[in-house]
């Protein structure tokens, strides 16, 4: 677990406030009904509240993605971009004091884009670099196997394939859920290469609960794949966090003195302090998307060398 110290939070404000790139952090979940999108969703308005530009990518199709829990609906999105149908800001949706991108397609069609349309989707990934402090990342669900577990699709394109990104996942307070989030770090250390996770348990009934069942899956990760996983905090299933989803608004928005926003608050304000390392520091949004273009054209290659092989 992290130490809290004034010294690991200066180094942490002086990297983000020397770089001159957003940071990518990329949720993830285990398997549905966890709540990752409703965290993305409050921690983007947390952030926001801490004076960040913050952009919220959507990976998942409708519906009830994110623009749908938030009532949002738009004309166009990340491919029509990269396809040369509309321009970055007509794809770009206002939420309450963020913004939201659509990005499934993108995603999906992302081994399959000629090199121009791959260049228009580098530069405007370049363009959201110089304007945003922090993109989140909703990131798309993985494919469940017969248990009902998560697993990444192996050809799926997504912000957590690439290098420069911090990985945050939620992590819901049940037999079920800590197997399946482990299931996905394992899987992610294993192929993807990923060692550094960082961890907010939700729906736990209190810190010490959720610090419990982080130290056991801390434990083992580190013991079984050398991973690091960090503690971050925990978010508490309120009744105002509910009827903030209910309303489409974030709990911090909607309710800013339930337990659930300052929850969210107090996450936001760690993820800001979390020391940037060296792949981040030099990575951003462009590079997240240069990472993925690469190994998009690398699944292609390889998708059409078997073609042949067969």
């Amino acid at each position: 677990m992290r130490s809290d110290s004034r010294l690991d939070q200066a180094e942490g404000l002086r990297r983000l406030l020397v770089s001159n790139q957003a940071r990518v952090i990329t949720v993830v979940a285990g398997k549905t009904g966890v709540g990752r999108t409703s965290a993305t969703i409050n921690l983007a308005a947390a952030l926001a509240r801490c004076g960040k530009d913050v952009l919220v990518l959507d990976e998942n199709s409708a519906p009830n993605n994110l623009p749908d829990q938030l009532g949002l609906s738009a004309r166009f999105d990340l491919l029509d971009v990269a396809q040369a149908k509309c321009r970055l800001n007509e794809a770009i949706l206002q939420g309450k004091g963020y913004n939201v991108l659509s990005a499934a397609r993108a995603m999906r069609a992302l081994p399959k884009l000629a090199n121009a349309e791959q260049r228009r989707l580098e530069q405007a990934m370049a363009e959201l670099n110089t304007t945003v402090d922090v993109m989140l990342v909703d990131a798309a669900m993985p494919v469940l196997n017969s248990k009902g577990e998560g697993l990444p699709a192996r050809d799926a394109m997504s912000s957590g394939l690439a290098t420069g990104t911090s990985m945050l996942v939620i992590v819901d307070a049940t037999a079920s859920g800590i197997t399946a989030s482990y299931t996905l770090i394992k899987r992610m250390a294993l192929e993807n290469a990923r060692l550094q996770f960082e961890i907010v348990v939700n729906k736990a009934g209190s810190d010490q609960e959720a610090k419990d069942i982080f130290g056991n899956m801390a434990k083992v990760a580190r013991h079984h794949l050398a991973a690091r996983l960090e503690y971050l905090g925990h978010i508490p299933a309120d009744n105002k966090l509910k009827r903030a989803a209910q309303l489409g608004r974030s709990v911090v928005d909607a309710f800013p003195g339930a337990s659930s926003a300052q929850s969210c608050l107090a996450l936001a304000q760690k993820l800001l302090c979390l020391p940037v390392s060296r792949d981040e520091h030099e990575g951003g949004v462009s590079q997240m998307m240069q990472s993925l273009i690469r190994q998009a054209n690398r699944c292609h290659v390889n998708a059409a060398e078997n073609t042949l092989t067969m």
